[in-house]
């Protein structure tokens, strides 16, 4: 568990605005969010970076499962070095190192020691040369943001030329990025617009910088406090964190912000990871300003514990769910239909389950796991690339669904889609 209350350094720097900013949310919702964060890392899984990032700037480092989960971090680091990793995995897991004061450029693990900001910077030079060449990154412009950021907290080179062409993407209207995508482009510009004294470049980012961080004001006044969606608010609410003067003399109604994160039932961990720091006034752009010295420590609501009594088991009522698989994009192409029964409240991804038991020769799939929980990766032998850059991407009534398979959960009639895409 983490400690029991606030520590008393933490409280005073939330009340005095000296180690966080302004915009602080209710300790109790910090508390819930923490708890889950702390209840989702599991000693069977693979240890997620983005979770301890979280963790080091809300100040919960005091716990059995903090330790745990940096030494795996660094045990998957060194193993993963010697695979396929990308740049996006290594920014990461740098960003997380560096928030826990260990130095990236020496990461001791399972009897090796590897240097990995000289990998994230060849990562980042392959991502250049696509970008150049193709004029599309290897993986995609997230990484390549997640990248810069971290190459800025450093000093190491190459974040200038990066923050160029992210600046130019997230000013290009034909770009159509995602507000996830512009959130860290943004935090990345911030860090650069710190870090430089060209003039030119300068004004480059301030243009930039304001233009994204109006947009998302924008689309928080008219979307009733959402920023895209609720998935996107922890990293749309990290910029808006880190971006005041750029959009002074507006104000950000984090209040508001605040609100909309507490009314909706977060479970996945990337995402409480993403929305926690904002929480409490901080972005990743912290990461490297953090007193690893001090004992601090946020306590967790204490979970509530389950009412005596008899209770009586209902069985669920089924609903029926209508589920497509569409590839018109390569090879052979193909559009099945089928319809399963399952019990009501039970996720997109049981769905999937039933149709391959009905259905194995044309609904069989494959997960996979990542920061952000179970994927798909393949569907009726058909399976993802990243050097093709396709995915399958599933929608209802037209609209792509903003979870997981393993978290989102269809109505009776709904019909879901899974159609094979590009990004």
């Amino acid at each position: 568990m983490l400690s029991v209350a606030f520590s008393i350094g933490v409280l005073l720097a939330l009340a005095s605005g000296t180690a966080t900013h302004s915009c602080v949310a209710p300790h109790h919702l910090v508390s819930k969010m923490l708890q889950r964060l702390e209840d989702s890392i599991k000693k069977d899984e693979p240890p997620n970076p983005s979770v301890l990032l979280a963790m080091n700037l809300v100040g919960a480092t005091n716990s059995d499962n903090h330790k745990w989960l940096l030494q795996k971090i660094q045990e998957e680091a060194v193993r993963k070095a010697q695979e396929g990793v990308t740049s996006g995995e290594v920014a990461l897991d740098v960003l997380a190192l560096l928030s826990s004061c260990q130095n990236p450029q020496q990461v001791q693990a399972l009897g090796h020691t590897i240097n990995l900001l000289s990998i994230l910077q060849q990562k980042m030079d392959e991502e250049m040369a696509s970008l150049e060449l193709d004029g599309v990154p290897k993986t995609t412009l997230f990484s390549v943001s997640l990248d810069t950021l971290s190459l800025c907290l450093v000093r190491m080179g190459g974040y200038q030329e990066a923050s160029v062409v992210l600046a130019k993407q997230v000013l290009n209207p034909e770009s159509h990025l995602s507000v996830d995508t512009r959130a860290v482009a943004v935090l990345a510009l911030r860090c650069t617009y710190g870090r430089t004294e060209l003039g030119d470049l300068r004004d480059l980012l301030r243009e930039a910088l304001s233009t994204v961080a109006n947009d998302f004001l924008d689309q928080q006044e008219k979307g009733d406090g959402v920023i895209g969606n609720i998935y996107s608010m922890g990293l749309a609410m990290q910029a808006l964190v880190a971006t005041r003067k750029f959009y002074s003399p507006r104000k950000w109604d984090c209040a508001q912000a605040f609100s909309v994160v507490a009314r909706h039932d977060y479970q996945l961990p990337m995402a409480i990871a993403q929305v926690l720091p904002a929480l409490v006034g901080r972005s990743y752009l912290e990461a490297t300003d953090l007193d690893c010295s001090s004992s601090r420590g946020v306590s967790p609501s204490l979970p509530l514990s389950p009412k005596l009594g008899t209770t009586r088991v209902h069985q669920p009522t089924p609903i029926t769910v209508h589920y497509s698989i569409i590839n018109r994009l390569q090879g052979k192409h193909f559009s099945y239909s089928i319809r399963v029964e399952v019990p009501h409240g039970s996720t997109l991804l049981k769905v999937l389950q039933v149709a391959e038991e009905k259905e194995p020769h044309r609904f069989s799939f494959q997960l996979e796991q990542t920061s952000w929980g179970l994927m798909v990766v393949s569907i009726h032998g058909l399976t993802a690339s990243v050097d093709d850059r396709t995915y399958w991407q599933f929608l209802s009534g037209g609209d792509a669904l903003q979870e997981g398979v393993a978290t989102y959960k269809p109505r009776d009639g709904e019909h879901i889609k899974a159609v094979f895409s590009t990004y």
